[in-house]
């Protein structure tokens, strides 16, 4: 991945989530490499997880009801 990046969008995000997952990259090593804090990633990850889960689901959540769930969840 390009160190020189100045702007975080989905396609990035994604890139970076999926290297992670995939074993090529640790958070930390993300976060130094890309002066990110780790939460930040993690939090990246996290939303990545949930949104596979929901897309795999037999009867897939619309957007508003994953927000209403989350709200419940909190």
């Amino acid at each position: 991945m390009d160190d020189s990046i100045k702007r975080w969008t989905a396609k990035r995000k994604t890139a970076l989530v999926i290297e992670i997952i995939q074993g090529k990259t640790t958070v930390s090593e993300a976060s130094r490499s890309f002066d990110l804090t780790p939460s930040e990633i993690e939090g990246w990850v996290e939303d990545a997880k949930r949104g596979m889960e929901n897309s795999l689901r037999a009867n897939p959540l619309d957007i508003r009801e994953q927000y209403e769930k989350q709200l419940r969840d909190l």
